[in-house]
């Protein structure tokens, strides 16, 4: 009005009424503009769900709303969007094949157990064991020591191990590890009519006879031993299963060493895979 009656400029009116010059270029917020931002809002949300404020700001922009990121930020507390609580992934869990998971080594080679253990060489490089053991003579079957083990890898482990021994266990047991419920490990036991049993979740007690050697190998060789090269590694873990095949007694098989167990087994002739009964099947240390 005094730059109209006055003829003074925008600058001096401003002045003498003591208003910010910013005053005179805003435009009163319709209110269709402001509902329409709302649900356009609301909109980005659920077709983002993981997306922020600063996001969709940065959406709406690109589709030619004109506002600051403040409002943005404002409208979007107001209606009370925000970004949900991140999902736990659902953990792929192995499908056990066996008529019993829980069943329990009647024979050798009835049931074969794995598991991983990790340790490192001296310049902090990783190293990966695959522990094979049969859970009725409590052999160590075998203790693979690379860099990395992956599902095709274990695979050929226990190829190897089968051509070997002659002959295919009927039952892996294992945990839920992504290696041993790949599909390359789950096709390998369907050609080899091995079924799987598959331990649940968080209960590595279940698999208490490769987890009782697990201990021992960690106490006597991982936990004593300082290993420079992968080739050290592997060597002193070959030494390591043949003297434990050959040298500690477990009570569970009468005290007596896991190798002589099987070969008293073996001469027995005991085909129907009946035992002892004086023999225990606990865990020993």
């Amino acid at each position: 009005m005094l730059q109209d009656r006055l003829g003074l400029s925008e600058r001096r009116a401003c002045e003498i009424a003591g208003q910010h010059r910013s005053t005179q270029r805003h435009q009163p917020r319709l209110a269709g503009d402001d509902q329409a931002l709302r649900e356009r809002l609301r909109a980005i949300s659920r077709s983002h769900p993981r997306w922020g404020y600063r996001r969709a700001h940065a959406q709406l922009c690109l589709e030619g709303f004109a506002l600051n990121r403040k409002r943005t930020q404002r409208i979007w507390r107001e209606e009370g969007l925000r970004v949900p609580g991140r999902a736990r992934k659902r953990r792929r869990l192995g499908e056990s094949t066996a008529a019993d998971d829980r069943l329990s080594a009647e024979r050798p080679d009835h049931v074969w157990a794995l598991d991983f253990q990790h340790d490192a060489t001296t310049d902090g490089r990783e190293l990966k064991f695959l522990n094979v053991v049969d859970e009725f003579t409590r052999e160590a079957l075998a203790i693979e020591c690379q860099r990395t083990i992956d599902a095709d890898q274990t695979v050929t482990a226990l190829a190897r191990l089968v051509a070997k021994r002659g002959s295919a266990p009927a039952n892996l047991r294992a945990d839920n590890g992504p290696e041993l419920t790949a599909r390359a490990l789950r096709e390998w036991c369907e050609a080899g009519s091995t079924a799987t049993a598959y331990i649940d979740p968080g209960a590595p007690w279940q698999n208490a006879w490769v987890e009782s050697f697990n201990a021992r190998l960690r106490d006597e060789l991982l936990d004593v031993e300082e290993f420079s090269t992968l080739a050290e590694a592997q060597l002193l873990a070959a030494d390591y299963r043949d003297d434990y095949n050959r040298n500690h007694p477990h009570s569970a098989l009468g005290m007596m060493a896991p190798s002589r167990f099987a070969a008293s087994w073996q001469r027995s002739g005991e085909a129907n895979g009946s035992v002892n009964p004086e023999l225990s099947h606990g865990v020993d240390r």
